[in-house]
């Protein structure tokens, strides 16, 4: 770490939340918090040899894109990233990094991108917020540059209206052995506290709080209080139908649910599917597309590793003969099928497509693949992947799951050459 300061003049955003500008020696520098065209005078806090990172100390020609964050969290807790820019700049800002990215890092000329979706709601839209624990036990999130250090919070304006009520009311003692609290909103309102601990032990705490409460020790739930899961709606967009997912303590669901119909919709729209097509779902999850796609195809086949995700898949899909489900690693499954998909929806972590993975569809050979991605940097690794194994990438939609932040999620559709 060093404390030179350097004054300057920053270039573009790039992937990350960071803006990109030159150090006097040619070196890129990155900035948080700041925005193109501005003069930042920073401190560098981190040097490789051929670019840096550094921390804003002053802004001494600001953009006039600048706005006024609404948290005064803002800069220093590491949860948003976008507050400090208009939310039609924030869109404009994410269309250009997806192309960007798809470009340097899958080598794709011209990536057909397609205008991004946005979130009907800038705030109060998450269905789902994780806390850490301060060492006097005070609610917060990871700061800003150092995930060692965590901000206690008064405020945050990305959780829904409910859980904005509840989480303030919440009191936890010093030195209790928990790694992260969660709240989840289901459907009716109805809340669950998701405790997060290294130990199968349930800590000792008393909560006076009207949600259900979960002991969650990796994907092992014990039920403190209520129940063990939520039912989280999806409601209906353009030709999709609502519908309710069970959703446990230890699986995973989109935080932004009129968005999760919005892709749901999108892949119903752009799949050429028939009574006769065989599809599958790779990282299935709890079965959000699955669902939604079992009346319209003639078999669905589900891939998913988690415990959790896979008893959530069973109940929100009991109602289907045509369904089948694995549970188990792709990279482990897809080697073994014996059946040949026509379609093909891969729906990754941030890690992306693990290579086998990749081998492992190209084998197969659909005719149609669609991949959904919350990492442009992986998508653009993975897409490169398959274009060289004889995909064509037709289309590329962004999704703004995630305003105020600099997370892209985007659905990609390729097609067998």
């Amino acid at each position: 770490m060093t404390s030179d300061l350097f004054t300057v003049t920053l270039e573009k955003l790039t992937y990350g939340g960071e803006a990109m500008g030159r150090l006097p020696d040619g070196r890129a520098v990155f900035v948080p918090f700041a925005l193109p065209g501005e003069q930042v005078c920073v401190r560098l806090v981190e040097e490789k040899r051929g670019h840096a990172r550094a921390e804003l100390m002053e802004v001494r020609v600001p953009s006039p894109e600048r706005i006024a964050p609404r948290c005064k969290h803002f800069g220093a807790c590491g949860g948003c990233h976008y507050q400090h820019m208009p939310y039609a700049v924030q869109l404009r800002a994410k269309e250009s990094i997806l192309c960007d990215q798809l470009q340097r890092i899958g080598c794709i000329e011209s990536p057909p991108l397609r205008p991004i979706v946005p979130s009907p709601q800038e705030w109060h839209y998450r269905n789902h917020v994780q806390f850490h624990l301060s060492d006097e036990g005070k609610l917060g999130f990871v700061a800003a540059g150092n995930v060692a250090t965590v901000i206690p919070i008064s405020e945050c304006h990305l959780p829904e209206a409910p859980l904005n009520d509840l989480w303030p009311q919440l009191a936890f003692d010093p030195g209790l052995n928990l790694d992260r609290v969660s709240l989840r909103l289901g459907v009716e309102g109805e809340m669950m506290l998701v405790l997060e601990s290294p130990s199968p032990e349930p800590p000792e705490l008393e909560i006076e709080a009207d949600a259900s409460v979960v002991h969650l020790y990796g994907e092992d739930a014990v039920v403190l209080a209520g129940e063990d899961s939520l039912a989280i709606a999806v409601k209906a967009c353009q030709g999709l139908p609502s519908r309710e997912f069970r959703v446990s303590a230890a699986s995973f669901f989109q935080v932004n649910t009129p968005m999760a119909a919005e892709m749901a919709n999108c892949l119903l729209t752009i799949l050429p599917v028939s009574p006769i097509t065989i599809l599958l779902d790779v990282y299935c999850g709890v079965g959000l597309f699955g669902a939604f796609f079992a009346p319209r195809v003639g078999r669905v086949i589900g891939i998913e590793s988690s415990s959790s995700a896979c008893g959530d898949f069973v109940v929100n899909l009991d109602e289907f003969d045509n369904v089948e489900l694995y549970e188990a690693p792709a990279e482990g499954v897809l080697p073994a099928l014996d059946v040949r998909p026509d379609i093909v929806i891969v729906d990754p972590p941030r890690a992306g497509l693990d290579r086998r993975v990749v081998d492992g569809i190209l084998a197969l050979a659909p005719k149609t693949l669609a991949y959904v991605s919350c990492d442009p940097s992986t998508l653009a690794r993975d897409a490169a992947r398959l274009i060289a194994g004889g995909y064509r990438l037709v289309q590329v939609t962004p999704f703004d799951l995630f305003p105020q932040t600099y997370h892209i999620e985007s659905v990609s559709l390729f097609e067998k050459v």
